[in-house]
């Protein structure tokens, strides 16, 4: 198994512009967001599960997953919420773990938005944070969702705070500035992973 380095940030932190700086280095990338995509295509066993479970409109027109009338029925419904989470976490789990088996190279960079939430940080080798201040996080998610003030702000609420994340990085990058200006400090981290994913400097 590769050395695995976890990338968590709040929404609107800018995990993807790290997550493809690490990319173009030739880092391989195993996303969750990505993954619980792929267990939820249509034709999906666990799409026909929640299809089965909440109805057919939860299905769009082409039979993928309805993702805005499923996340309105779990935000005010706690116990859905904790149905799906025990559907979905499993499927997520294996299939993250057969790609990170798949790795070849010294090390992977497992983006994991709710790392901290799901307490799944003892998975990694490493954390790194991408860490902005709120205000930039609420700015970046109106723009990029197109939702309203309020909205963003409830699902920057349901997550795990700027605090709790910082408790348990390792690394903290600060994605509030351009993409182009992250470069040299996604460079500085790679060349520190590769030192520590060589066989001689690793603890297990």
């Amino acid at each position: 198994m590769a050395y695995i380095v976890a990338l968590t940030g709040g929404i609107g932190s800018g995990k993807s512009t790290i997550a493809d700086a690490f990319a173009r280095l030739g880092v391989a990338i195993v996303d969750a967001d990505v993954i619980a995509r792929q267990v939820v295509e249509p034709g999906s066993p666990a799409l026909a599960a929640i299809s089965a479970h909440f109805g057919n409109k939860m299905l769009l027109g082409d039979g993928s997953l309805n993702r805005s009338a499923l996340r309105q029925r779990i935000f005010s419904h706690p116990d859905e919420k904790t149905w799906l989470n025990q559907l979905l976490h499993p499927l997520i789990h294996q299939e993250t773990q057969r790609q990170l088996a798949q790795v070849d190279g010294p090390y992977a960079l497992w983006v994991v938005p709710l790392l901290v939430e799901n307490h799944l940080q003892d998975r990694a080798d490493r954390v790194l944070v991408v860490d902005v201040d709120n205000e930039t996080q609420l700015a970046r998610t109106i723009a990029r969702d197109g939702i309203s003030r309020q909205q963003a702000q409830d699902i920057l609420s349901a997550q795990a705070t700027r605090e709790q994340r910082l408790a348990v990085a390792d690394d903290v990058i600060d994605n509030s500035g351009t993409a182009q200006g992250i470069e040299p400090y996604v460079a500085a981290l790679h060349r520190r992973y590769l030192e520590l994913a060589m066989p001689e400097t690793r603890q297990d």
